[in-house]
């Protein structure tokens, strides 16, 4: 049976290697755990559970890599937005270090599962660098990287002609280097942890929309559109920002907007040359940042927020394509062949969020625009805790679900927001 929601049109879904069979569920099924929602946090949880010996069940509404995990830019980059000194304040010091480590590791988990899987997945690990776009942001970046060079990491701090010589563009006034990071195929990479989690196991089924759950007794009933249902000890929601109502009140914990990505056609060899010679990825530190790399056939990607609404033509990723030409004069006459965008969760405090509104029923959720290792890891971690039932693995901690005030607004004030942001970022300029 056909999946009645094809992949975004992205230049992923044109190149990623074909997708195993994930049939819709058929029959009725009874297993130890379920999992509802075929991203990364899902499918590391599938692999990791079946690598225990747990049965499992994932059900992905579309197909697996349709949301984020398939539309992503690809940088693997560790960390999530606090910085060290943040974190141990938020935490204290015992737990803010080990929140430390783990966020710090996330980029090794995607990387060394790549490898341990033989993953058809196209890859690079050079680095990711960020770039400051105003003196205020000088200060911030040389703190940051000196926060997690006191903590082993290998970093790299860069003025304005060493970002020069970095980017292959003059527009940042300093910047530094996380030797952890890298890039992927990102839809590859879904597809290689459904192969992987398949061959270790676990049952994957895609067209499987899952309409309730329902707790009967000791297990939970998860109940599916065409009728089928999982029955499970336990169940691990991890819809990310497709999710529906099926956790009440969860979406109004989260604003989605749109990250918008144009993709070059493939440049020449001497073009190519020029724009990241090193072959890292690069943000920047701009409120609504602008993020680009090069990928495996040197097309550049040029990444960033749109309207917050769904797009409805090529302008909608104009800013990016004129924000690209800007950065390299170069490629002026190139055309952009791929335009898309998905969407990003964020909460309130740019923290993921796990929560368990009856025990048995795990939630995840938020990905704050470092998905790719953040949610691989997080799913590892809750499948160690479904399985175990020990909190102590967790890397945050579980709260209670918490809408945001004014929520049925959020697209008016989020929009506002975002031309503000633009209004107070500026444009790019070349640095003097």
């Amino acid at each position: 049976m056909a999946v009645p929601f094809p992949l975004a049109p992205s230049l992923w879904a044109t190149t990623a290697p074909p997708a195993a069979a994930t049939p819709p569920l058929d029959q009725s099924v009874a297993v130890e755990t379920c999992i509802v929602g075929g991203g990364y946090a899902g499918l590391s949880a599938a692999l990791r559970l079946a690598e225990r010996g747990v049965g499992v069940v994932l059900l992905e509404s579309r197909e697996p890599g349709w949301g984020a995990s398939g539309r992503n830019g690809g940088q693997v980059i560790p960390g999530i937005k606090y910085d060290p000194s943040e974190l141990v304040a938020k935490y204290g010091s015992a737990a803010g270090e080990a929140l430390i480590r783990f966020v710090g590791a996330t980029a090794d988990k995607v990387f060394d599962l790549i490898a341990r899987h033989g993953m058809e997945v196209p890859h690079v690990r050079a680095g990711w660098i960020q770039g400051a776009h105003n003196p205020a942001m000088v200060e911030t970046v040389k703190r940051r990287a000196g926060e997690w060079a006191e903590r082993g990491v290998a970093v790299t701090l860069y003025d304005a002609d060493g970002m020069a010589a970095a980017v292959g563009a003059r527009q940042y006034l300093a910047g530094w280097q996380d030797g952890r990071a890298g890039a992927i195929h990102p839809l590859a990479y879904a597809r290689g942890l459904v192969r992987a989690a398949q061959k270790a196991g676990a049952q994957i089924h895609g067209d499987s929309r899952v309409v309730s759950i329902v707790k009967r007794g000791e297990v939970f009933e998860v109940a599916t559109t065409q009728g089928p249902t999982v029955t499970a000890r336990r169940v691990i929601v991890a819809t990310g920002g497709y999710g529906d109502g099926l956790i009440p009140r969860l979406r109004e914990t989260v604003i989605a907007p749109n990250s918008f990505i144009a993709a070059t056609e493939p440049l020449g060899d001497n073009i190519a040359g020029s724009i990241l010679p090193g072959g890292q990825v690069i943000s920047d530190t701009r409120q609504l940042l602008l993020y680009f790399r090069r990928d495996h056939t040197n097309r550049l990607l040029m990444g960033g927020r749109g309207p917050f609404r769904e797009p409805k033509s090529a302008d909608d990723w104009g800013h990016l394509e004129r924000a690209a030409v800007k950065l390299f004069p170069q490629i002026k006459g190139v055309a952009f062949d791929h335009r898309w965008c998905g969407r990003v969760t964020l909460t309130r405090d740019f923290l993921p969020h796990i929560h368990e509104p009856e025990p048995g029923l795990i939630v995840d959720i938020g990905c704050m625009g470092r998905g790719v290792g953040l949610q691989t890891a997080i799913g590892e971690a809750l499948a160690d805790y479904a399985a175990t039932g020990d909190k102590a693995g967790l890397p945050f901690p579980v709260v209670p679900i918490a809408p945001l005030p004014f929520h049925a607004l959020h697209k008016l004030y989020v929009s506002a927001i975002i031309g503000w942001y633009r209004m107070t970022d500026g444009g790019l300029k070349a640095s003097t």
